[in-house]
């Protein structure tokens, strides 16, 4: 007797990014909660029915669509009404039960993500797409204006019951190390390039919505199930995860590679540029310190105009020197002086 072999769903993931009023801001939709996990981006749904924030998501043709990439490209466009410019490929999201239909015998969805860096455009009418900050998903990750107030309110008291529940000693301290290097607690440093640990860290502990939705059970001294409601907003499936995981790496990218520029308008101010590298990191950034890289690594160049600003001094603009991309293998503009 033989068995067929599980049967296996391709779709594809757009985390779409834009910087607007120093803001980083993702674009989402609206999508009612039995949505199949790759079936495209529809908005509203029927009376009653909850309805959650997802990331655009579409199927692949497997006979019409010649790569993941075009695939992608041709469905934001047609859905979004979106052209994107710069597009690289983040991760394959596969893990079992992803898509609750899976429990029922459903297939086993496999998503292949994308960020996509885009200036921020009105969405396509239908689609119940919308700009949203980064930051009102990931609360915790916002550190401009210093500690962010739900770490202290909330992360770190149930990070510490977790810690004082281990069952032995070696567990306790192996979770306090975790906890102190994931939220910069105690004498670890802050490390912005950590988003995905410090979300499955928070969905380990119960403290999303998704974990209690995903009903994944409880682990000994994690908080109330409503300690929740102050830790960003909900998503469809997985999709939270995956946009932890596209900020940690465009933090991780804007140190050696100039995608900030993706962001951009064709000529902008030093502090301009400054304050967009500042949304991306989730960090201030000391004023003097940062120019002087950005000036001294020929990221830029000025154009002999000048902003006339209320109050101060005009400011030059400048716009991105493209040569720099053959004069070195690495020209990030780096994190000069974060200040924490």
């Amino acid at each position: 007797m033989t068995t067929s072999p599980p049967s296996i769903v391709v779709g594809l993931n757009a985390v779409i990014i834009a910087l607007t009023d120093g803001q980083p801001r993702v674009l989402t939709v609206s999508l009612p909660e039995d949505t199949p996990i790759e079936g495209g981006t529809r908005a509203g749904g029927g009376e009653g029915q909850r309805l959650l924030e997802a990331l655009p998501t579409g199927p692949l043709d497997p006979e019409g669509d010649r790569t993941l990439e075009l695939a992608l490209r041709r469905w934001v466009c047609a859905y979004a009404g979106l052209e994107l410019g710069y597009v690289e490929q983040l991760y394959t999201f596969g893990d079992r039960d992803r898509d609750p239909r899976e429990l029922g015998g459903g297939p086993r969805v496999v998503s292949a993500a994308y960020i996509a860096l885009v200036r921020e455009s009105e969405p396509a009418d239908g689609l119940g797409a919308r700009w949203r900050s980064v930051y009102r998903f990931l609360p915790w990750e916002d550190w401009r204006g210093g500690r962010p107030q739900v770490i202290d309110e909330h992360i770190a008291q149930a990070l510490t019951r977790w810690i004082d529940a281990g069952p032995d000693p070696e567990d306790r301290l192996h979770r306090r190390v975790r906890a102190g290097v994931s939220f910069g607690l105690e004498d670890s440093p802050w490390d912005g390039e950590r988003v995905l640990e410090r979300y499955e860290l928070l969905f380990e502990l119960g403290l999303v919505a998704e974990s209690i939705r995903d009903r994944e059970p409880l682990r000994e001294g994690s908080t109330n199930p409503e300690i929740h409601r102050g830790l960003g907003l909900e998503m469809a499936f997985d999709h939270r995860r995956i946009l932890a995981t596209a900020l940690g790496r465009i933090r991780a990218k804007i140190r050696y590679r100039p995608v900030v520029f993706e962001l951009m308008p064709s000529t902008f101010t030093l502090l301009q540029l400054q304050q967009a590298v500042e949304a991306l990191a989730g960090v201030g950034l000391h004023k003097q310190n940062f120019r002087r890289l950005v000036e001294q690594g020929g990221l830029v160049e000025g154009t002999g105009r000048h902003e006339h600003l209320t109050g101060g001094r005009p400011a030059e603009r400048f716009r991105f020197r493209r040569e720099v991309l053959l004069e070195r293998p690495a020209p990030g503009v780096g994190l000069p002086g974060a200040r924490h």
